[in-house]
């Protein structure tokens, strides 16, 4: 294999230096400022500070409201994690085996993906409003009179759907370009040896995908704990106290809007040591599962 040579030891040093600025002042710098915020009760004019310790860790774990919210993100990262994968893998499957037709195909389902998230909370809201919204309506059909943004376990679905919509088509690029880097040498094989597709799915082509499903997997984990906060925040907004929401967003309530500076950078910290451990779990047992060939 050849190596590049560089003129002088400085040069690839210069050419990394950019990027580890970017690093440094929009995640290190802003890490270790929650971190010691962490420690104390601030003012939120910045006229002063006083010492806790471990008092915002404490109160933060101890709250009630702080353990519904835990459990309430722990849900939702699974439901939304697990819907947007799967139905991005059938859609995948199905655009790979269409023959006719198959781009226009792909267009639409791709086409989801250039929506904000802002955007898709907006479109949620009026999918599932109590007046006009089609999926309220045909909820009422079946006896189910939906209040979104009143009843808790209504809004909660209505977040879910909304999150899940907008993470499918991401997930269905990558599907996609993964069958169809699946060599079609191998699937003639598979088709000889097995006539069952779905056992083929599971002994050939899941396994084929595994890196590119360990890939989303860790992207549609962060997304739904972090990327979703735009669509939280339009779906339920000012009456968040009465709705579900996520731990990042119970951060953005209790700084921005709640003024207690230490206790929301106690729970960021305590959002980036879960984050840390899902990280060490997914690449020290997960990961094994995986073959790259």
């Amino acid at each position: 294999m050849k190596r590049v040579q560089f003129s002088s030891p400085i040069l690839p040093y210069l050419f990394l230096l950019p990027q580890l600025l970017v690093v440094f002042v929009f995640f290190y710098w802003p890490s270790v400022q929650a971190i010691q915020s962490s420690f104390y009760i601030e003012d939120p004019f910045g006229f002063g500070s006083s010492f806790v310790g471990m008092a915002n860790y404490t109160d933060a774990l101890a709250s009630t409201e702080y353990q519904k919210i835990a459990r309430f993100t722990a849900v939702y990262t699974l439901l939304v994690t697990g819907l947007a994968l799967s139905i991005g893998l059938v859609l995948a499957m199905k655009a790979d085996a269409v023959i006719r037709g198959s781009s226009a195909y792909k267009t639409l389902l791709i086409s989801v993906y250039a929506i904000a998230p802002p955007v898709a909370g907006l479109i949620g809201m009026m999918f599932f409003d109590q007046h006009i919204g089609p999926f309220v309506k045909f909820a009422a059909m079946f006896g189910w009179h939906m209040k979104v943004g009143i009843n808790y376990f209504d809004t909660a679905l209505a977040l879910v759907v909304v999150a899940v919509w907008k993470q499918i088509p991401y997930n269905f690029i990558f599907f996609l370009s993964g069958l169809q880097g699946i060599p079609m040498a191998i699937r003639e094989a598979a088709a000889i040896d097995c006539r069952s597709g779905t056992r083929r799915f599971w002994t050939v082509v899941l396994p084929l995908l595994a890196p590119t499903a360990f890939f989303l997997l860790i992207i549609n984990i962060t997304y739904s704990l972090f990327d979703t906060f735009a669509v939280i925040d339009v779906m339920v907004k000012d009456k968040a106290a009465n709705n579900p929401i996520t731990l990042v967003y119970k951060v953005y309530m209790d700084g921005f809007r709640g003024n207690d500076l230490g206790s929301s950078s106690a729970q960021s910290v305590i959002l980036m040591i879960v984050v840390f451990v899902l990280t060490v779990i997914q690449f020290r047992f997960i990961e094994r599962r995986v073959h790259y060939g």
